[in-house]
């Protein structure tokens, strides 16, 4: 559970916080936030769940807009606020982290990332038709659910409603028609209220990049083998768990490439990202399972990784570990080459858990 007075603190970096009057008349976007919780626990979509899930929705009915505290600006006779939800999302997670204790369970870590979904995602319902595919973008979105239950499209369905419904604006029966359209093409789709049913993971990751004739469609695994990623801030525990579980298999280990080329502990820079990326292309062009061991924290920096693997034909498990936030820093401060904390800090706020749209299989596992 995730007691709403404790966010209290955070949600009042939102007071003064300007919106622009044509879409939010209430005022700053404290004063929207107060309205959404307000009108979200009206709604009969809402006291129609279980007390767990309504928590829940509350905590991030209470954080949605946390990122405009960060993003808004001032421009062309406007105030916006450009990228909030992915950088509120950032900032739920650094904030239910290592403030509130959300990590290191298999429970804590569901709860803690349903959440920063319904904060990144908030919006969509709005612009679902906008994309070339909705339907297609609503089963990618729906796959979060696979890894996190207490995710579902229904769930952001209710926070989007109230979003509307805590808002001063001219065109609230428009929006709230948007969110009954996304909840029809959901329920249509098979996944309003859970992840897709599809056959098999290789199913599911042809739907995921477009190549499937049909969504439920079994397809032919064309990959010669798996590359294992494995994921996770520095003091998680990636080199145990690697010897542990995959110890018969060759590793590329960016820790070890700066060991051989005597680089800083957490320096990624060119010399050691060749090194690794020509380690990998060996193994590839011999066709030879292995590990990747890198902190590979962000999507943008797993998709570059991963782009590799896929061109040599072979797939792709993220293995994504997490430990409790105090017990991450003492094992990292233990390590004869610790990464300082105030750069696991900045890691921190770039990180975004791998999703079931980026690999053929994902997994979040608490050790």
């Amino acid at each position: 559970m995730i007691p709403i007075e404790a966010l209290e603190p955070f949600i009042a970096d939102l007071a003064g916080v300007r919106q622009d009057p044509v879409y939010h008349g209430e005022g700053d976007a404290l004063a929207h936030t107060r309205l959404v919780m307000e009108r979200m626990a009206e709604q009969p979509s809402f006291l129609a769940l279980d007390a767990d899930d309504r928590q829940m929705l509350l905590a991030a009915a209470a954080l949605h807009d946390l990122g405009k505290a960060r993003c808004t600006v001032w421009e062309d006779g406007r105030w916006i606020a450009p990228g909030h939800s992915a950088a509120g999302a950032k900032m739920v997670r650094e904030l239910l982290m290592t403030r509130l204790g959300l990590a290191g369970t298999p429970e804590k870590t569901r709860l803690r990332e349903a959440v920063c979904l319904l904060v990144r995602w908030h919006m969509r319902p709005l612009h679902i038709f906008e994309r070339d595919d909705p339907a297609l973008a609503l089963r990618q979105m729906a796959s979060a659910g696979e890894l996190t239950p207490v995710f579902t499209l229904e769930k952001l369905a209710v926070l989007a409603e109230a979003d509307i419904r805590g808002r001063v604006c001219s065109d609230r029966a428009a929006r709230l028609e948007d969110i009954a359209l996304f909840r029809a093409l959901a329920e249509e789709a098979g996944c309003l209220q859970r992840p897709f049913p599809y056959p098999d993971h290789c199913s599911r990751w042809a739907d995921m990049t477009g190549r499937a004739a049909a969504p439920g469609q079994r397809v032919y695994d064309p990959a010669w083998g798996t590359v294992i990623m494995v994921s996770g801030l520095p003091g998680t525990g990636k080199d145990t768990y690697i010897e542990n579980h995959y110890g018969g298999l060759p590793t590329v280990s960016l820790d070890a490439v700066r060991k051989e080329l005597g680089a800083a502990p957490g320096d990624g820079g060119g010399a050691v990202v060749r090194e690794a990326r020509e380690q990998a292309r060996t193994l590839l062009r011999e066709k030879r399972p292995f590990v990747f061991n890198a902190t590979n924290l962000s999507l943008a920096n797993r998709g570059r990784w991963m782009d590799l693997f896929h061109r040599y034909g072979a797939a792709v498990r993220i293995e994504y570990l997490e430990t409790g936030w105090d017990e991450r820093a003492r094992r990292n401060l233990s390590r004869a080459d610790s990464v300082p904390e105030s750069a696991v800090a900045h890691m921190l706020r770039s990180f975004e858990p791998p999703l079931l749209t980026e690999a053929e299989e994902v997994d979040w596992i608490c050790v």
